[in-house]
């Protein structure tokens, strides 16, 4: 039906084909960066969502004891070692 050589490359006449495929494969490439970048920012981007955490010795002293790891008497006699300090 079509002679090969008046559509030799991809169906493109005069030659074209080979600009679609270098056109082709530009896109794939491009493709491979654009998703080898979003991969390393989203696993950069996973501890910048909440600021860090600066606890001081009485934050830490209030935590255990709303866990219940000490009593009262001793949280009280603790923290106010701690702001002799």
């Amino acid at each position: 039906m079509y002679d090969c050589d008046f559509f030799p490359f991809f169906g493109m006449p005069h030659g074209l084909g080979w600009l679609f495929m270098i056109l082709f494969w530009v896109l794939v490439i491009a493709g491979i960066i654009a998703i080898a970048r979003w991969l390393i920012a989203g696993s950069s981007r996973q501890g910048q969502d909440t600021p860090p955490e600066h606890k001081t010795p009485a934050d830490t002293l209030r935590e255990r004891y709303a866990r219940g790891e000490i009593e009262r008497e001793e949280f009280l006699q603790r923290l106010e070692d701690l702001n002799e300090l």
